[in-house]
């Protein structure tokens, strides 16, 4: 993984949420969607929904590693989910320059805030250096890590971890996307 520089990776993890708005304007700007990119789109965005929702309902954050479930494939299935999420509507919005521009923000912003987790994680749990030996940062192994206590999902802490903010905002981009093919 590319190596960012502590206060680079700061700075962005405290600029990511503010520069969403930004984001969702050139999305707006940018988007020439059609009814057969919706169609190839909305499938790729929604198997990234679904991976977060998973994530998110087996994720105890600060309190116990998780390993199991898609954590068992990948360090990073929320990551994974919003990568997914990003492509979907990019194919969606029928517009190579936001694939470019999300493919941009993951490597300058999301990446370095992996970094600052990740680093935060091996502070927490002492186990989670042999788990990132294990376990891909970002794409995921076939096989699950086999793993002592399982990581199932439950509903309490998908709400817990509001990752129903998730589903909101992709619900808006594909209503927005919706209302362009129709207006």
């Amino acid at each position: 993984m590319i190596r960012f520089p502590k206060p680079y990776a700061d700075m962005v993890a405290r600029l990511r949420v503010p520069s969403g708005f930004l984001i969702v304007a050139v999305f707006a700007w940018f988007s020439r969607p059609s009814l057969f990119s919706l169609e190839i789109g909305l499938p790729v965005s929604l198997v990234g929904l679904a991976l977060r929702a998973w994530a998110a309902g087996c994720l105890k954050k600060d309190q116990h590693l998780a390993t199991g479930g898609p954590y068992a494939h990948t360090r990073n299935p929320l990551y994974l989910g919003t990568l997914l999420v990003a492509a979907g509507l990019s194919i969606a919005a029928r517009s190579p320059g936001l694939g470019g521009l999300f493919a941009a923000v993951f490597i300058f912003v999301y990446l370095p805030v992996i970094q600052n987790e990740e680093g935060h994680l091996r502070r927490l749990f002492p186990e989670y250096a042999a788990y990132a030996d294990a376990v891909p940062l970002l794409l995921p192994r076939l096989t699950p890590l086999p793993h002592k206590e399982p990581n199932p999902f439950r509903f309490a802490l998908y709400l817990k971890n509001q990752e129903y903010n998730a589903g909101v905002g992709f619900a808006a981009g594909m209503l927005f996307l919706v209302w362009r093919i129709l207006g």
